[in-house]
């Protein structure tokens, strides 16, 4: 919650107050689920990366607010900040505080930091997106709708992560917090866009959720 309330902020501070309300969105509702629950919930397929191409899914594009002059992963970084950077000509940044959790560090150069797909771009078109349309994809590739669904971390551990579902790849921090709070985000951004699960991603999601008692997974279905 706190998280969403930074992000809203953030965002605001960025536009006019009447150019805030030309990007207003009707409320929707979050779902939450227990976290084997929602596991469960996902679609079981095999994957298929016939015909993928990363330049399949534009990005990053101008963003949640285009009058502001920052593409998707500036505004990605101005929300994740936990002490505010400067914003200077073409949205440079400079100064600002990040942690990215993946590996538990604390990063002071935005130039440093990857911001991650949680569902890599390869995987969600295993998954599902090699039938969507390029605007949809376009819309998963630059998704602020949900903040689980983009990710600013350190750009080793972003790299070592890869396509990599988390039968293959996990955050290195290894705390049981960490494993928890990434098995949730990825069960809830496969859930947001309707993406499948393959056998043994679901067994690691299933054995991630076992040792996550209490833990919800909070999910809004994309338009």
């Amino acid at each position: 919650m706190m998280r969403s309330l930074v992000a809203a902020a953030a965002l605001t501070l960025l536009l006019p107050a009447t150019a805030a309300r030309a990007v207003d969105r009707p409320a929707v509702v979050p779902q939450v689920l227990p976290m084997g629950v929602a596991v469960s919930a996902l679609a079981l397929a095999v994957e298929d990366r016939t015909g993928y191409q990363r330049t399949s899914f534009k990005h990053w594009n101008s963003g949640d607010l285009p009058a502001d002059g920052c593409n998707t992963r500036q505004e990605v970084l101005l929300v994740e900040a936990i002490e505010y950077p400067q914003i200077g000509p073409g949205c440079t940044l400079t100064g600002g505080v990040w942690w990215s959790y993946y590996d538990d560090r604390e990063v002071t150069v935005a130039g440093a930091l990857d911001i991650d797909h949680m569902v890599p771009l390869a995987e969600a078109w295993d998954s599902g997106a090699s039938s969507w349309t390029a605007q949809r994809r376009e819309a998963y590739a630059n998704d602020q709708g949900q903040l689980a669904s983009l990710v600013a971390v350190t750009a080793r551990s972003n790299r070592s992560k890869s396509d990599q579902d988390p039968a293959e790849w996990l955050p290195p921090s290894g705390s049981e917090e960490v494993l928890c709070r990434y098995g949730a985000e990825w069960t809830a951004t496969k859930l947001r866009w309707g993406l499948a699960v393959d056998e043994l991603e679901r067994a690691r999601l299933l054995d991630i959720a076992a040792g996550c008692d209490g833990t919800d997974v909070e999910f809004t279905p994309a338009p």
